[in-house]
């Protein structure tokens, strides 16, 4: 028996969906109910749904997409011109929107990647990254300007761009001092490539900074030895700090803690060779008059030894009494 045949008027796709029902009953058994579906039953439904879902998603879709917000602001046209997006990237400047001004010029790079603005778009983006305090940003556009356009005006202030990022990351001197060692090479390199650069006399006050606080490490880690009575790994701090760092403001701690760490060794004469090297170019320093009461207390005097390499490094020192 097939129910099929009672569907009446309802719609074609429900009607050859409908399951065949046959009624099975083996001689001598009760009846059982075997479904099986009927040949043209699977297309139908199949087809409606995809017909359903192609016109359902791209309304979904938009649907979706009307309730988001865009920042027409920052919205780059694909087809925008280099010279246009140029000039709005400085308008955005000028305005103190350093974000949309970054995305400008980020897309002059990516658009128009053989362009004059994107040369000058590159420069852009170090300066609007700095400024932001994105710092690696600003690094990676300034060398990457510097390896590709050495040779134009711009490329010691995109040097000098990558040394102040460098710069604003200098942590204190209890921390690592990579970026501090960074920041030195960089502009050491712009001192000697582009020397008559406006940008060399703070370049300069920069690489001065940095090496006082590289000498600043050593000392803040001889003194951690000193303490510990580590007195040889002390010493090779402090000396280091006189050897390599002798035009900082180090230098006067490091001879007066090289007196302390050779007295308590019991090496007496370049205890006493420290102090006169600190007593001759600083005399007014509190550090030498710490120097001399040590070695008074052991009945000591300064009294320097021209063989000792502490004399040896003195000549580099430019103290205020030299």
């Amino acid at each position: 028996m097939r129910v099929d045949s009672i569907a009446g008027d309802r719609p074609l796709w429900f009607t050859t969906a409908r399951l065949q029902i046959d009624l099975i009953a083996p001689k001598g058994q009760k009846s059982t109910m075997a479904f099986r579906k009927n040949a043209g039953a699977k297309r139908f439904p199949r087809m409606s749904v995809i017909a359903l879902s192609a016109v359902a998603l791209p309304l979904f879709l938009a649907a979706c997409n009307s309730d988001k917000d865009i920042d027409l602001s920052k919205y780059v046209a694909p087809n925008d011109p280099p010279d246009v997006l140029y000039n709005q990237g400085l308008a955005n400047l000028n305005a103190g929107k350093m974000k949309e001004a970054s995305a400008k010029f980020k897309a002059i790079e990516d658009e128009h990647p053989y362009s004059e603005y994107s040369r000058k778009a590159m420069l852009m983006s170090a300066f609007t990254n700095y400024r932001q305090g994105n710092y690696q940003d600003a690094i990676n556009a300034g060398k990457r300007y510097v390896t590709l356009y050495n040779s134009t005006d711009d490329a010691a202030y995109a040097q000098y761009l990558t040394g102040l990022s460098y710069f604003r990351q200098v942590r204190d001197v209890t921390q690592d001092q990579k970026d501090t060692r960074q920041m030195i090479d960089t502009m050491k390199e712009l001192v000697q490539r582009w020397p008559d650069s406006p940008y060399v006399e703070d370049a300069k006050t920069k690489i001065r900074f940095g090496r006082d606080q590289l000498a600043g490490k050593d000392m803040q880690i001889g003194r951690y030895y000193l303490e510990k009575r580590d007195y040889i790994a002390a010493i090779n701090r402090f000396r280091d700090v006189v050897e390599n760092y002798s035009d900082t403001r180090q230098v006067e701690e490091a001879l007066e803690r090289l007196t302390e760490a050779y007295m308590a060794m019991g090496i007496q004469s370049e205890a006493q060779t420290a102090a006169a090297v600190l007593g001759h170019n600083y005399p007014d320093s509190k550090w030498y008059k710490d120097a001399y009461a040590l070695l008074q207390s052991g009945g000591l005097s300064p009294k320097e030894n021209k063989q000792s390499w502490i004399s040896k490094a003195a000549a580099a020192i430019i103290g205020t009494g030299s």
